[in-house]
């Protein structure tokens, strides 16, 4: 049975980290919705527009089939209702270290009791990205750092034309 995941997250900026994340979720999901939540009570680096172009582009450099297997979208409100929405049939969540897993786990058995039924699966963050955020990323980018390391170059290109 094909199965689709809900990718969520801000993605404000895109990071290696995220691509990783894509990568695990497409490794096990027929189809990957990576959902931009947009809260209106913040003020992202990044408008959602912006950001679903930074990820398209991204996506298209995953190679083979991969790419035509996800596809992005942005939602408010409750994440169940944007998986409902979506036709996905579970989220994908990554974990970084133990603090993740305790606040994801509280996430994931909230999302439960809104939507029985709806499982989260936790995938942990390759080695070499779990010390990447993207609020670290923006903070360094505002100080005029390198991210090179940290994001893809289209998205390194994206905040320098920022700054």
């Amino acid at each position: 049975m094909a199965k689709t995941a809900f990718f969520p997250g801000s993605f404000d900026p895109p990071t290696n980290g995220h691509v990783d994340l894509l990568n695990g979720a497409l490794d096990i999901a027929a189809r990957v919705v990576v959902g931009i939540g947009v809260n209106s009570e913040k003020t992202p680096l990044f408008s959602a527009e912006v950001r679903a172009e930074m990820l398209g582009e991204i996506f298209d450099s995953l190679g083979g089939d991969r790419a035509s297997r996800v596809s992005v979208l942005s939602y408010r409100g409750l994440l169940v209702d944007a998986v409902r929405n979506s036709g996905a049939d579970f989220i994908i969540r990554g974990v970084r270290d133990t603090d993740d897993i305790g606040a994801e786990i509280r996430m994931a058995a909230m999302n439960r009791d809104l939507a029985p039924g709806l499982r989260t699966i936790f995938l942990p963050a390759a080695a070499k990205y779990r010390h990447i955020s993207a609020t670290l990323v923006r903070q360094i980018a505002e100080m005029n750092g390198n991210v090179s390391a940290f994001v893809p170059d289209l998205v390194a290109r994206r905040l320098a034309e920022l700054h």
